[in-house]
């Protein structure tokens, strides 16, 4: 199949894009399995671990627009300032909200006394990423955005 029609076009910027976040989920499962020496599929779906996906797909979005557009575009500039806020994002805010999480998590364990059903069950903890897994995720894509250009040439 013949994919170098798609070269330099928005659906390659789209396909490095969401494919990214793909694949860095499937790293985030294999590296779990080679750390943690046991396979959990649910990795796949979740936010936060390494690598930051969000930073992948932002990234290797950037990226592409980049080597399509030029690295001095103003389509580059905004793709790179939307990945930097969404880094942030990732980073600081949703890093702060899951921390949050395991706070109340603890104060309703100690006062319902292990019952957190009776409290509406369990807050998600693991919502954002450490700078390593972010700067981790980053790399990803830029590295991903530039081997998927260079596949489809």
């Amino acid at each position: 199949m013949d994919l170098s029609q798609y070269y330099g076009t928005g659906y390659e910027v789209i396909f490095v894009a969401f494919s990214g976040i793909v694949v860095a989920q499937i790293i985030k499962c294999v590296l779990h399995l080679i750390v943690k020496r046991s396979l959990d599929l649910r990795l796949f779906t979740t936010t936060g671990g390494m690598p930051s996906s969000h930073s992948a797909g932002v990234m290797g979005l950037s990226t592409a627009v980049g080597l399509i557009r030029g690295f001095d575009s103003i389509e580059f500039a905004i793709a790179l300032g939307y990945a930097f806020i969404v880094m942030y994002d990732a980073a600081g805010v949703r890093r702060a909200a899951g921390k949050q999480a395991a706070c109340l998590n603890k104060i309703i364990m100690d006062l319902y006394k292990q019952d957190l059903q009776e409290a509406g069950g369990k807050l998600k903890e693991l919502l954002g990423h450490t700078p390593m897994q972010v700067f981790a995720g980053a790399i990803f894509g830029i590295i991903y955005a530039y081997y998927i250009h260079m596949l489809l040439k």
